[in-house]
């Protein structure tokens, strides 16, 4: 059975703001699909250990009045794409699944004896459903809105979607229709499916941090599709670390980061396909962004690393808890900035932005023969050519290491940033044994280099933050300038001392990395 491919861009809203969406102009005219909205209850099946769910599958299967629809899906792997997933529907008898129907699907090799046997139903989704036809350039969108709740025994949560499917025509209508529900309320791309909703209910799984997930690239693919799949997975991160980020997790904060400038280094990597007044439009949006969340970040890692050890120590000397308890208000104060950012209309139309930049921007059909040839180049090459680039100039410049001042170590460190990320991008490409191997010792060779640099530059930023707390204007009416300009010198003085300690340390991983031997072929053709 060939699965359908599902086109569809999810889109969370507040619940108080359906009313406005319904009484729109953009919706003004057009009538339900099927007449009256329908309650739909759709029950998902897995095994006590979650099988279905770790190999990246959801059975479920949906009552639709006296109907009822067995349905499959992939949420993993190239289903993981911001439109395209695979899904396999079949009418059933009942509310139980059938899975004799499911033997030419992706679940059928995981349909063992064990596993048949321990299906049973582990969550459900109960939702009022009105679709509303849409046409728009000549394609043809299915605009539904889903209210409802997500429940799992006694526990449940409420859920309000809109989904966008494209019946017909230019997926970029999808995302134009998008940016016209957003101009009329407050929507957010959606990244996480009601499956991995139930899941998370069934754990009782407070929001958490989200890390980079690994990206298969395979040297079939072309130079457009490999960057899509970087992309996909860089922007899947953004968006999921949210509301973690809602909740004051500051692991949160740190995976948002890491997902910009993860997303940052793959534009930097395919920079000649990307060009255009698009992209750098996208990435003045990711400067700012990061601008927003930086603060909040460098006040967390600077009361962890330097304050805190302070404070612990006795005796710990005037001023420093008063100095520590303004150096929190102040994180307080970057981490509810970082917040606002991130819940403000300008970051919804960012992300909104690149999801259609990323599938349907310009860059992907220009029609002109050079940009069309670098599009549809083999990625092997390129990722071989700037892997290479990119080392011989770590190693240019790090051979001088000693000599560097403060603003050019930033730069060499951010150089082993982009090779890291391009090592983790690209390492499918390069299968065996020992080109795994290599890679391994190759990137954590990076990775204390990367560190130790990355050590002198907290200094550098620790110099600042200190010394902005002792001069503000406001340090005067509290507690006295001369405690806490002392406090302020122990905390500079404990950094300075570390200066020469963490160059050496990083004058040593330097030689390490550059003893590393590269993990990809000389040529291409090796491949």
């Amino acid at each position: 059975m060939s699965p359908r491919r599902e086109i569809e861009l999810k889109l969370e809203l507040p619940p108080h703001t359906l009313l406005r969406l319904t009484r729109s102009t953009l919706l003004k005219g057009a009538t339900t699909a099927r007449g009256k909205p329908a309650t739909q209850v759709s029950i998902y099946f897995d095994t006590d250990k979650q099988k279905l769910r770790k190999n990246g599958l959801s059975l479920r299967v949906r009552r639709i009045g006296r109907r009822y629809v067995q349905t499959i899906k992939q949420e993993s792997g190239e289903s993981a794409a911001l439109l395209a997933r695979n899904e396999w529907e079949s009418p059933v008898r009942s509310r139980m699944p059938d899975l004799d129907a499911a033997r030419e699907t992706a679940l059928a090799s995981l349909l063992s004896k064990k596993v048949r046997r321990g299906l049973k139903p582990v969550f459900e989704t109960r939702v009022r459903r009105t679709v509303y036809p849409i046409h728009s350039d000549g394609a043809e969108i299915d605009l539904t809105i889903d209210r409802g709740k997500v429940a799992a025994g006694a526990q449940s949560s409420p859920l309000c979607e809109v989904e966008l499917e494209l019946k017909r025509g230019d997926p970029a209508e999808l995302f134009k229709l998008a940016r016209a529900v957003a101009d009329q309320i407050p929507v957010q791309l959606a990244v996480t499916s009601k499956a991995e909703r139930g899941y998370a209910l069934v754990a009782a799984e407070a929001p958490k941090p989200v890390k980079a997930a690994p990206v298969a690239l395979t040297a079939d693919l072309n130079r457009q599709a490999a960057f899509q799949a970087l992309a996909r997975a860089c922007l899947h991160q953004l968006v999921g670390n949210v509301p973690a980020m809602r909740c004051g997790d500051p692991e949160g904060l740190h995976q948002t980061r890491v997902a910009l400038r993860r997303l940052r280094a793959a534009v930097s990597l395919f920079g000649d396909v990307l060009a255009g007044p698009q992209t750098e439009a996208g990435k003045a949006e990711f400067k700012w962004i990061m601008g927003e969340l930086g603060p909040a970040r460098e006040l967390d890692v600077f009361i962890r690393r330097v304050v805190k050890p302070v404070v612990d120590g006795k005796p710990n000397g005037a001023g420093v808890r008063v100095l520590t308890r303004e150096l929190q208000e102040k994180r307080d104060d970057a981490f509810g900035r970082a917040v606002a950012a991130i819940d403000s209309p300008r970051f919804r139309a960012l992300v909104l932005d690149t999801a259609g930049w990323i599938e349907t921007g310009d860059w992907t059909h220009d029609s002109d023969d050079l940009a069309r040839t670098m599009r549809e180049q083999p990625i092997a090459p390129t990722a071989i050519s700037q892997l290479r680039s990119r080392w011989k100039k770590i190693l240019k410049r790090g051979a001088r290491l000693a000599k560097l001042d403060p603003q050019r170590r930033h730069k060499l460190r951010i150089d082993a940033k982009k090779l890291r990320y391009a090592s983790e991008f690209f390492a499918g490409l390069f299968p065996g044994k020992k080109a795994a191997r290599r890679r391994q010792q190759f990137v954590a060779a990076l990775e204390q280099l990367q560190d130790a640099l990355g050590d002198l530059n907290d200094i550098a930023v620790h110099e600042k933050l200190t010394e902005g707390i002792v001069e503000a204007p406001h340090q005067r009416r509290r507690g006295g300038r001369t405690r806490k300009a002392f406090a302020a010198g122990r905390l500079s003085g404990r950094e300075e001392a570390r200066i020469a300690s963490v160059l050496k340390d990083a004058e040593r991983a330097y030689q390490v990395f550059a003893e590393a031997k590269p993990f990809w072929p000389n040529q291409a053709t090796k491949i």
